[in-house]
């Protein structure tokens, strides 16, 4: 009770206007409280952040740069703006830390030039702006009361019936997984990379994952891509075009109706179980470990939330994105641990990753 009363006091304490307005002005302690203000603040303005990126990308302004420096007159002519107009959109990315001012020439900031390299992060600044859309009305979005736009991009996550065989739907599904796939493969196959054994990818798209594991081991032998039938085309073009991947293997069908082919030591699920509700990762999870081999192998590899201390990405990010979708969640470590455990695997391992807001490694045997 004491603590609570205490804690009680310093809250009323610090949202007192009064008091914020003094403090504000001491040497010391008002460092504190202009720092708290900001970062308020900063959260009060990160949508507006995030449309000043989003205006950057669709203006091609980071790969102009990327190229090399360039005036501000000669950007807008390329992108059809007035020089206000994009004088507005710079002023906003150097606030950002994204570009700075070289005389009369701009140029990328390292974090710029991340975006401008990190392999897909601009397709998904694009695609945002769905997710922007429905969180117009976030109550109604986290109430699920809402028909969300995202619901109807992603309607293969409710059921491969009719909708698995829909070839643009497929499509567009494979191509935004593989242009964000190439940093989550890195990040996974740095900690997963050297085991041993044939390999099966469960929900592997076009074989963004597949392809980077054959690189990885120097040979595509013993490489199997499991998905849905309307995905093939997509799987078997990009699988054409690297000579090396001529021996991997894909097998058509749904993991909600379809047998799972057997045969294959390890199976990896890369951003797929966030995608889903309880039961249906359940049955998966059930379905994986009885075509396993013993001492087979199960790798899961996808953003989740952070366990004794919630973390941004995570937490926020992806847990809003799949509440807009209107189907399945963003799962702490623990709790794909505990479906791991009840369908009966051991020696679960949680790896430490060395970027979280990108994915988190799950490894798993069959005893």
């Amino acid at each position: 009770m004491l603590a609570q009363r205490k804690s009680s006091f310093w809250v009323r304490l610090f949202a007192d206007p009064s008091w914020q307005a003094w403090a504000a002005k001491m040497p010391i302690i008002g460092r504190f409280v202009r720092r708290d203000g900001e970062a308020i603040f900063d959260i009060l303005a990160g949508f507006c952040h995030s449309q000043v990126i989003f205006c950057l990308v669709e203006l091609g302004i980071f790969n102009v740069l990327r190229d090399e420096e360039q005036t501000i007159s000669k950007i807008a002519d390329d992108c059809g703006c007035s020089e206000d107009d994009l004088q507005l959109l710079i002023d906003g990315a150097v606030a950002l830390g994204l570009v700075k001012s070289s005389g009369a020439y701009l140029a990328l900031t390292r974090r710029g030039a991340a975006v401008a390299g990190a392999p897909g992060l601009q397709e998904i600044i694009r695609h945002n702006i769905v997710l922007y859309r429905d969180l117009s009305d976030p109550l109604s979005v986290i109430r699920g009361a809402k028909d969300t736009e995202l619901s109807h991009f992603w309607p293969y996550v409710f059921g491969a019936s009719g909708q698995a065989q829909d070839q643009n739907l497929a499509q567009r599904y494979s191509q935004l997984m593989a242009d964000t796939q190439q940093m989550v493969s890195a990040d996974t196959l740095e900690i997963v990379g050297g085991t041993q054994g044939s390999w099966l990818d469960i929900g592997g798209g076009s074989g963004v994952f597949i392809a980077a594991l054959a690189a990885f081991r120097g040979k595509a032998d013993g490489l199997g891509i499991f998905d849905l039938p309307a995905v093939e085309n997509s799987a078997r073009n990009f699988l054409s075009t690297h000579s090396n991947l001529e021996a991997v293997k894909f097998h058509p069908g749904s993991f909600r109706d379809d047998s799972l082919p057997k045969g294959y030591q390890n199976i990896s699920l890369i951003r797929v179980l966030y995608d889903h509700d309880a039961s249906t990762v359940s049955k998966l999870l059930q379905d994986i470990f009885d075509i396993l081999p013993a001492s087979g192998r199960i790798f899961i590899s996808e953003p989740m939330k952070g366990e004794e201390r919630p973390q941004r990405a995570g937490d926020i990010y992806f847990a809003l994105y799949c509440r807009a979708m209107k189907t399945g969640t963003v799962r702490k470590p623990s709790e794909i641990n505990a479906l791991l455990e009840h369908v009966g695997f051991v020696d679960i391992k949680v790896y430490k990753s060395t970027r979280p807001f990108i994915t988190t490694v799950i490894a798993a045997r069959k005893a």
